[in-house]
């Protein structure tokens, strides 16, 4: 059983790396993103990198807000990114324990993620904006129908492995010590339905088009506040993503921070990361865009889904 106990310094460096890393990757994955979707499409598209490019050139720009923005409206950037960043420190992606466990807990990410929706979608209200207003109250529903099965799906996990901790519950899956097949197999299809709605993937939202769930909220937004915005729902695409890895698929990672270890982990890591990308691309380049009022269609039967896996659990099986 890990402790809660503030780690020591080797740890929390390494945390912070971690983190570092995952935003700096956020760019990529995007990236990797729009390039399956101009294969699928048939076309060239943009490259690979050409979001770092797109970051790069929004930092050297000037950042403009409404006349009438409140302060809410420059400071949701950096509570999204700071909010992410705290996730980041603790996920079991590359060791076995969370390097950060201090945030490592399941009801501390979880209000992470949701302080980071909350001021994401009051900014989009605070700029008096018809279409950012229009945007974040579809976010709000949207994460209304959809947090309820994926707090529900990774509690499940918790009650299993009889901690909150993301250290502990990734250590008892790879350990084998889950003993509830069929739990597993409703809990984990439940909680990756909702990391591909939390990636804002089609049919649900297209996360690349003006006036869309996640792009409505930021159509104010300029410059370097721009620029931290589309970092910070890139690198939500990557904390989801690597949440449901670390709960769900925890196998191939470090045991200490030795070099061989963690240079084995990240190799693992990439690859299931490439997947999952890929999958989520495949996935949603295959299906037309769900009317946002016929969205609850698809919703509710997941959530029935959700509490079977739950009637498994307490069934033992």
């Amino acid at each position: 059983m890990y402790s809660l106990e503030m780690p020591s310094l080797n740890w929390v460096i390494f945390a912070v790396f971690q983190a570092l890393l995952m935003l700096c990757l956020a760019p990529l994955a995007t990236g990797f993103s729009r390039v399956i979707r101009a294969r699928i499409h048939s076309r060239r598209g943009p490259g690979i990198l050409q979001d770092y490019r797109d970051i790069g050139k929004l930092l050297r720009r000037q950042s403009v807000a409404p006349a009438n923005a409140s302060f809410v409206f420059w400071m949701m950037p950096w509570v999204l990114l700071t909010s992410l960043l705290l996730i980041s420190m603790s996920l079991p992606t590359f060791t076995n324990m969370s390097p950060f466990p201090v945030s490592g807990d399941l009801i501390t990410d979880i209000y992470l993620l949701a302080i980071g929706r909350f001021f994401f979608s009051l900014s989009g209200i605070d700029s008096n904006s018809m279409f950012a207003g229009m945007g974040s109250s579809r976010e709000l529903t949207l994460g209304i129908l959809i947090e309820p099965i994926f707090i529900l799906a990774i509690f499940i996990m918790a009650l299993g492995a009889g901690s909150t901790d993301l250290g502990v519950i990734s250590h008892t899956v790879q350990s084998g010590e889950w003993v509830r097949p069929v739990t597993y197999l409703f809990a984990g299809i439940a909680c990756a339905f909702a990391v591909f709605v939390e990636m804002g993937k089609l049919p649900f939202d297209s996360a690349e088009a003006e006036q869309e769930l996640q792009e409505g909220p930021a159509t104010e937004y300029s410059g370097a506040g721009l620029a931290m915005v589309k970092l910070g729902l890139g690198l939500k695409q990557l904390v989801v993503a690597q949440l449901f890895l670390a709960i769900f698929i925890p196998w191939g990672r470090a045991a200490n921070l030795s070099g061989a270890e963690l240079g084995s982990a990240a190799l693992c890591l990439l690859v299931k990361l490439f997947v999952v990308f890929l999958l989520a691309g495949i996935v949603e380049n295959c299906m037309a865009r769900i009317r946002f009022l016929n969205m609850h269609r698809t919703v509710f039967p997941m959530i029935g889904g959700t509490v079977l896996a739950l009637v498994f659990f307490i069934f033992g099986w």
